[in-house]
C-alpha cells in the first residue's frame, strides 16, 4: 500500500456477529462492509453518500481506530490502523452530528481547553487556537457560557472547534450538519471550505445525507449501499453518467389503487427508475428513462390508471438521480428511522 495517500483501504470488510436467541432462519451475522477499496489524496475533501445501514459509520469507526476490521487493511496518514493505532489518533479528529457536546457544567472555553490538553497542546497554544477558532465560528461572546445553556446549533459549532483545534492532518465528519437549521448548516459548510482553503495539505472525509451538501463541498465522493461501494468519482462526472438518459418530473392526479406487480409503472418499456411521492393531493413522479421516446408509453400508462397529467418537467441529472439509479431508492427514505445501530 502507498503511504503517500491520506487514506487508503485494501479489500476492507467488517462482519457483525449477532448474539442472543434467534429463529431458525434468522441471520447469525451482518455484513456491514465488503471489499472496500479507497484511495483518498492528501488535501482532498472526500464524501460518502449512502442510506442508513449502508456502512458509512462503520467505515469511519474503522479508519478512526475505534473498530477493528474483519478483513482487509487500511492506512490513515500513512499509518496502519491496527498496528499503529496510537500514532494515528494523534493526527486525526472526528466530529459527528448530534453527538454529545462535552460536559454541560463546563463553559465552552473550559470544554475546548480540556480537549486541547487531551491532544497534548500546551496551555498557551491551546488558548490561542481556541480564541482564534471561536472568532471564526462566531462564538467568542459565548466562550464563558455553560454547554447546557447553548442551542443545538451553537453546540455543534463548538463541536467543530473541538474537532479542529488540535490541527489534525485528517478530519472525519460524520453527518456534521444533522439536526441543524438552515443558517447554522450554512455556517458549518462555510467553516469547512475556509479550513480546507487555509490547510491545503489536510484531508476531510465527510459523510452526509444531503445531496446539495455533497455536491457543494466534495472534490470526489463515493456512493455506498449495503456495505459495498457502487460508484466513485467527482460530482460532475457522476452526474454526467446519466446525461444519456432522459430525466422527467411529473405531477399527476391521484393514481388510484395500487395495481398488480405486472401493471406497475416500473414495467413500462424504457423506464429505468421511478420514485413516487404524494403532495397536496397530487402524485409526484421522478422518472429516469432510457430515452425521451419512452415518455408516451408512461403517459398512456397513467391515463389507463385513471390519472391525468398536471405538470411535466425535463431536468438535468442531479446527484440524487445518480443515487436512485445506483441504489434504487431515494436517500431520504430511511432518515426518519434512525436506530441504535444507525449505520452499521
Amino acid at each position: 500500500m502507498n503511504t503517500s495517500y491520506a487514506i487508503q483501504t485494501n479489500n476492507l470488510g467488517r462482519i457483525y456477529k449477532l448474539r442472543g436467541p434467534r429463529h431458525k432462519n434468522d441471520p447469525r451475522e451482518i455484513v456491514a462492509l465488503e471489499g472496500v477499496y479507497l484511495e483518498i489524496e492528501r488535501g482532498e475533501l472526500f464524501g460518502l453518500l449512502g442510506p442508513n445501514g449502508a456502512g458509512k459509520t462503520t467505515l469511519i469507526k474503522i479508519l478512526c481506530t475505534l473498530l477493528l476490521p474483519t478483513s482487509g487493511s487500511a492506512l490513515v496518514d500513512g499509518l496502519d490502523i491496527v498496528k499503529e493505532a496510537r500514532e494515528i489518533r494523534q493526527s486525526i479528529s472526528m466530529v459527528s452530528g448530534g453527538e454529545t457536546s462535552g460536559y454541560g457544567l463546563l463553559t465552552v472555553e473550559e470544554n475546548l481547553w480540556m480537549f486541547a490538553r487531551f491532544y497534548g497542546l500546551d496551555n498557551q497554544t491551546a488558548r490561542q487556537r481556541i480564541g482564534e477558532m471561536l472568532e471564526v465560528v462566531g462564538l467568542t461572546d459565548r466562550m464563558r457560557t455553560k454547554i447546557s445553556d447553548l442551542s443545538t446549533g451553537l453546540r455543534q459549532k463548538m463541536n467543530f472547534v473541538r474537532g479542529f483545534v488540535s490541527d489534525p492532518n485528517v478530519v472525519f465528519l460524520d453527518e456534521p450538519t444533522l439536526g441543524l437549521d438552515v443558517g447554522a448548516a450554512r455556517e458549518v459548510r462555510g467553516f469547512i471550505r475556509q479550513w480546507m482553503a487555509e490547510h491545503p495539505d489536510r484531508t476531510i472525509l465527510l459523510t452526509t445525507h444531503y445531496m446539495a451538501e455533497a455536491d457543494e463541498l466534495c472534490d470526489r465522493l463515493a456512493i455506498i449501499d449495503r456495505g459495498r461501494l457502487l460508484a466513485l468519482d467527482t460530482p460532475a462526472r457522476l452526474k454526467r453518467r446519466l446525461q444519456r438518459e432522459a430525466i422527467f418530473h411529473l405531477k399527476v392526479g391521484p393514481l388510484g389503487p395500487r395495481p398488480s406487480k405486472e401493471a406497475m409503472i416500473e414495467n413500462v418499456p424504457g423506464v429505468r427508475q421511478v420514485t413516487i411521492g404524494e403532495q397536496n393531493g397530487h402524485t409526484e413522479l421522478s422518472l429516469i428513462l432510457e430515452g425521451e421516446d419512452a415518455l408516451p408509453g408512461v403517459l398512456a400508462h397513467l391515463t389507463g390508471r385513471g390519472s391525468h397529467l398536471i405538470a411535466l418537467e425535463k431536468r438535468e441529472p442531479t446527484l440524487e438521480d445518480v443515487f436512485v439509479d445506483l441504489v434504487g431508492r431515494r436517500l431520504d427514505v430511511d432518515t426518519s428511522q434512525r436506530s441504535g445501530e444507525d449505520e452499521i
